[in-house]
């Protein structure tokens, strides 16, 4: 009984002395959302694109949530290519894209943003998302 808990223990200090790669948390890479309006007066954003739905105190400052950027938009239909260059069937049926953004934007207590990050959001063409689209712009 006492080698089998030496064992176990041994074998715990063992597997508690390994690291492996996938320990390692890589930076995160601020999207065209935050590179926009982290730093920037709350004030600005919210003079721009609207008032927010809610808000919350947390700690020093506040969580506002926001939505905006209502937007449809049709994407038609791709066909497969047909003999001799006709157009045949289709491969992807037409749509209506209804897109929104929605995002929680946390607040200093000056005023400032500090982190603005996504809830509610869609990719679009480009390698965007539109909220990248819709706020990221100047």
């Amino acid at each position: 009984m006492k080698f089998r808990i030496m064992l176990t223990a041994s074998l715990a200090l063992a597997l508690a002395g390994c690291t492996t790669a996938s320990g390692i948390v890589p930076m995160e890479k601020k999207n065209l959302v935050e590179e926009r309006w982290v730093n920037q007066p709350a004030g600005a954003f919210f003079a721009k694109y609207g008032p927010p739905f809610n808000d919350e105190q947390a700690g020093g400052g506040t969580v506002y949530s926001w939505r905006g950027g209502f937007r449809t938009r049709t994407v038609a239909p791709t066909y497969a290519q047909g003999p001799d260059g006709k157009r045949g069937k289709v491969s992807k049926a037409g749509r209506t894209e209804y897109l929104r953004c929605e995002v929680r934007i946390t607040v200093s207590s000056d005023y400032v943003i500090r982190s603005i990050k996504p809830i509610s959001d869609r990719p679009v063409e480009g390698g965007k998302t539109w909220c990248e689209e819709f706020l990221g712009g100047n």
